[in-house]
């Protein structure tokens, strides 16, 4: 199934063709944005001209289009041209750059994944403790094969990947594409910006010291001019309670550690009370997501106008109740507006597309392989840093010594992640037991032996993301 909506750029410049695998997921909308505001870039060079949006669901295909069409006529200058298919070798060939965006057993998978280890007393949660896992145990055999298709059809081609578990996702893509993969994250540039404000500095003028694998990383320095004014933010509690993190954490806290937490490490830090608020919500995460993106899309199955402010407004509902649980185990508080604009990891991914193609060196936190960066962990480990981008791809940038507590969850996770890729590319039942059971968050070796029996995984197949 293929189909075309067609805006060609009026400069006449030779684009790029931008591949996006999950193309009908609810998220990309936001990259099509980030595309449109590229396109009032003077630079019309290495300008993404055609936009292919891959996905093995062909209704929600057509109700993301009718989106994005919506979207680039209210929008000025020029747009992308925007095809679809069902055929991934087709949405691959001539690629210059692919983002994989894809959720393995759609979100009735990330369901799953939830509640067969909150049934153990477990943490059910998309990307970390055993859900996770589970997660990681579906997509990796299908993210291994989309590198496969990459390598011998697109081998010229920049993978972006946004797939999670993502550090886990990019580290078993890398082992056949390379330094030609690279993981992307909102959540790091997200807590440097916020931490930036509320440190009083202009988060485009700081440099960040970030350390950590994906959804497992600190904030250890904010330097401006020359002066680091995390020591500053740490000992003003007013300032630190005033953002997202600060209140997830709380002064006390942060101040023991003396370092900003990604905060997704709240499952880790806080786990007994996030666990209870997940356990208590009427829903989780992945329940909420299904029932409200069924609705969306049934909504626009039928056509007509309105699509994009249909989109918008679920979005904003979207945006609203992340990690609900959390802010509600942490006193229950409202995220601010600034927060609720949507993108991040949309407008990462153009700044790395844009750095490569039109070689514009700069700095960004990415899931790459180590090489060094990061003492105490392999060369072939992906890491979540700070990175040197230009027409070369991205280069990890040495952090320095890490702390010790930093570098064992690292350790282990990084364990729980190579356990995982050898258990779903061989079919290891062993080595999903070890991934299962040497994960921090999970306290019992008999409680991952039920989760791994109770949660058949689902037919592997590539699906919207979610």
């Amino acid at each position: 199934m293929t189909g075309m909506t067609a805006a060609p750029d009026p400069t006449g410049a030779a684009g790029l063709r931008l591949t996006v695998l999950g193309g009908g997921g609810f998220r990309v909308p936001l990259v099509h944005r980030a595309l449109l505001d590229d396109a009032q870039d003077p630079d019309a060079a290495g300008r993404c001209t055609e936009l292919v949006l891959h996905d093995t669901d062909p209704g929600r295909l057509r109700a993301i289009g009718a989106v994005l069409a919506e979207q680039a006529a209210g929008h000025p200058g020029p747009a992308p041209a925007v095809r679809t298919t069902t055929d991934l070798d087709e949405a691959l060939r001539g690629a210059d750059f692919v983002f994989s965006a894809i959720r393995v057993g759609g979100l009735a998978g990330r369901v799953r994944d939830e509640q067969h280890p909150l049934a153990e007393g477990l943490l059910g949660q998309e990307t970390v403790g055993a859900g996770g896992v589970l997660y990681g145990l579906r997509t990796v055999p299908v993210a291994t094969r989309i590198a496969e298709r990459v390598a011998a059809l697109a081998p010229q081609a920049w993978v972006i990947n946004f797939t999670n578990p993502a550090g886990m996702v990019t580290e078993a893509m890398s082992r056949v594409l390379g330094d030609r993969v690279i993981g992307i994250c909102d959540s790091p540039v997200g807590l440097c910006r916020r931490a930036a404000r509320a440190a009083g500095a202009d988060p485009d003028r700081a440099d960040f010291d970030y350390v950590g694998l994906n959804h497992l990383g600190w904030l250890r320095r904010i330097v401006v001019d020359g002066t680091d004014r995390l020591p500053a933010l740490l000992e003003n509690a007013p300032a630190l309670e005033s953002f997202e993190e600060g209140k997830l954490f709380g002064t006390a806290w942060l101040q023991a550690l003396g370092a900003l937490p990604n905060e997704y490490l709240h499952y880790y830090y806080h786990h007994r009370e996030a666990l209870t608020a997940i356990r208590a919500a009427d829903a989780t995460r992945g329940e909420f997501l299904a029932r409200q993106q069924e609705s969306f899309y049934a909504e626009l199955s039928g056509g007509g106008e309105g699509a994009f402010r249909s989109w918008e407004e679920t979005r904003r509902e979207r945006e609203e109740t992340y990690m609900a649980e959390s802010r509600e185990a942490s006193g229950g508080w409202q995220r601010e507006s600034c927060d609720l604009d949507g993108g991040g990891y949309d407008r990462v991914a153009l700044a790395l597309m844009r750095a490569i193609a039109r070689n514009r060196r700069t700095t960004l936190i990415l899931n790459v392989r180590n090489r060094g960066a990061v003492p105490g962990l392999d060369a072939d480990a992906v890491v979540e840093v700070p990175c040197l981008v230009d027409s070369g791809g991205a280069r990890p940038l040495a952090t320095g010594p890490v702390a010790d507590d930093q570098l064992g969850l690292m350790l282990q996770l990084k364990a729980v992640e190579r356990a995982t890729v050898e258990a779903a590319t061989r079919g290891s039942h062993r080595a999903a037991l070890r991934a299962l059971a040497l994960h921090p968050l999970v306290d019992s070796v008999h409680a991952a032996e039920r989760v791994l029996e109770t949660a058949r995984p689902l037919e592997a197949r590539e699906d919207s993301a979610g």
